[in-house]
């Protein structure tokens, strides 16, 4: 019971925290029209980068244990 919660917990977050990455870029970039090759995070971006790390391995985690059981 309360690995569903927690499951359902990260889905949101992660949801959030993926919106949260996009909302920069345009549309343009969604389709390949941004310019820059490479480009450095800064300190908000890369906190949400790690974040979406982290998130996704709990929501992979939990997703398993729920396989399990």
């Amino acid at each position: 019971m309360i690995i569903d919660v927690i499951q359902v917990i990260s889905a949101i977050a992660l949801i959030i925290v993926v919106i949260l990455q996009n909302r920069g870029s345009g549309l343009g970039a969604a389709f390949g029209g941004e310019g820059n090759i490479y480009r450095t995070r800064r300190s908000f971006e890369k906190v949400l980068f790690q974040l979406t790390i982290i998130l996704a391995v709990i929501f992979f985690i939990t997703a398993f244990v729920n396989i399990l059981l």
